[in-house]
């Protein structure tokens, strides 16, 4: 079952770029919860996580050339939400592969809730600067 689904009511910025790219993003994170969740074997789980983190840090520098390029004023505070949550990507990323953390229910939910909060807040603020 998916994780998070995407709709223009909750998610939609109006961006072109950012509406195709955030569904692919959930794409990829319904991947990984429904195989770290399914019982899929740590391999599998491995390459959809290193799947999304890669897709994550590639989404994250688009929108950020995209709002330098149109001078967006919440650029700063915007990059810096991105880069708390790389880091912590990447942090799992390093744990997992090391045999020292899973990808578990409570870690998709932390996600969800990051784009729950992220994408209504920082994202649609950029619409109009953007568009």
């Amino acid at each position: 079952m998916a994780l998070i689904t995407w709709t223009a009511e909750q998610y939609g910025t109006n961006v072109g770029f950012a509406d195709q790219e955030h569904q692919t993003l959930f794409g990829l994170l319904n991947k990984v919860y429904d195989d770290a969740t399914g019982g899929a074997a740590r391999g599998v789980i491995g390459a959809s996580l290193d799947a999304l983190i890669a897709y994550v840090v590639e989404h994250f520098a688009h929108e950020e050339k995209e709002m330098m390029a149109k001078g967006f004023s919440g650029y700063e505070r915007h990059k810096a939400e991105h880069d708390a949550l790389v880091g912590i990507c990447a942090d799992l990323q390093k744990k997992f592969h090391a045999g020292e953390a899973d990808v578990t229910d409570e870690v998709g939910q932390m996600v969800k809730s990051w784009l729950d909060s992220h994408i209504p807040t920082f994202d649609k603020a950029y619409s109009s600067a953007l568009q």
